[in-house]
């Protein structure tokens, strides 16, 4: 135990002498994130996007969807539970909800009178909510000159909802709390570990007899407390100085700190485990470390990116660690509401754990 607490100390010691790796993983995402925050964290998404969800599959809401995609300002997505997609509308990933109702085509050939639309908005945003039924007044003129010549038969009716006011703001602080942990870890901890197989300083610790157990447990103390002390100085500065939003509880929200230091540490270990100097080490570490910061939600939503990409993109660590934050800070949610990005972080850390230990080498 006191082999556990000087290997402890030691580690913080040389976090503290180390100036560069304090300016890569605490002082550069923090500067990072002040400076996208005050350019960009007033603004809000300029892209419209809307569930389409027909309920009357009829030949006149097929030409209804045409109208509607035809427009370059609005991106239409197919979707099939109302309340489902009205919890998206809540928690700010859609614009709009569009329903046909069932007898919507019927009520054309029959009554020349259609069943009106049923329109789910955000009642937060209403600058958006203005240009979406302008591009709806005008997807409805269309179609009301094709049937009837003008002849007012296709109606809709308004239903505000209200969403979680957010920012871009609001989104990135969890990313580049995401972001430090990955970075601090993945990257830190293969260059780390490799440096001292190769100057022969875990030899010593072999030699010395301190096992692999206490050796590895002291490494993850040291780092949950550098990580947890960066994850809070970007907390404070993001929601007290630039003021994003804290809606969710401290202690889910270093639950998921903790959590993601563990995934990313062993991911570390499994690099320096399989690299023989540090300078096969790092490029490893780049390699793999880069897409994510593009990939993994820190600073653009997985949603925005192409269809056939995102499925890849949620079965890395690093999205389901950002979405786990950013769900916590910005809506609220508990650790049972976040059940599926739970299961897959004790799952890469689960496995990732395994292979490290498998792989590791004092020397």
């Amino acid at each position: 135990m006191r082999g556990y607490w000087q290997l402890t100390l030691a580690q913080l010691k040389l976090f503290a002498r180390n100036k560069t790796v304090i300016f890569w993983t605490t002082f550069f995402p923090l500067f990072l994130m002040i400076t996208l925050g005050l350019f960009l964290g007033g603004g809000g998404t300029t892209t419209l996007k809307a569930a389409w969800i027909d309920q009357d599959e009829s030949s006149y809401s097929l030409l209804l969807e045409e109208h509607f995609r035809a427009l370059d300002a609005l991106r239409l997505e197919e979707w099939v539970d109302v309340e489902e997609a009205n919890r998206a509308l809540e928690k700010g990933e859609l614009s709009f909800v569009i329903v046909v109702p069932p007898g919507y085509g019927q009520g054309i050939e029959q009554r020349g009178n259609a069943e009106p639309l049923k329109i789910y908005y955000d009642e937060v945003d209403q600058s958006l909510a203005e240009l979406g039924f302008a591009l709806i007044d005008q997807v409805l003129d269309q179609q009301n000159k094709q049937l009837v010549h003008f002849e007012e038969i296709v109606t809709y009716e308004k239903r505000g909802l209200r969403s979680a006011e957010l920012t871009y703001l609001d989104f990135l602080v969890p990313g580049i709390v995401a972001l430090m942990i990955l970075s601090s870890n993945m990257n830190g901890v293969a260059a780390q570990i490799a440096s001292w197989r190769e100057r022969h300083i875990l030899r010593r610790f072999k030699i010395a007899g301190v096992s692999s157990a206490a050796f590895i447990a002291a490494q993850i103390t040291a780092r949950m407390t550098l990580n947890g002390t960066q994850a809070l100085l970007v907390l404070l500065v993001g929601i007290y100085l630039l003021g994003a939003q804290m809606s969710g509880s401290w202690l889910v929200l270093l639950f998921y700190i903790m959590l993601g230091t563990l995934v990313f540490m062993s991911i570390g270990f499994i690099i320096a485990g399989l690299s023989k100097t540090p300078e096969h080490a790092a490029p490893i570490a780049g390699f793999l470390s880069f897409p994510m910061f593009f990939l993994g939600g820190i600073f653009f939503p997985i949603t925005n990116m192409p269809e056939f990409l995102q499925p890849v993109v949620y079965a890395i660590p690093i999205a389901h660690l950002s979405d786990a934050l950013r769900q916590v800070m910005n809506l609220g949610y508990g650790i049972g509401e976040l059940w599926w990005s739970t299961v897959m972080l004790l799952m890469w850390f689960v496995g990732s754990f395994a292979v490290s230990a498998w792989v590791f080498k004092w020397e």
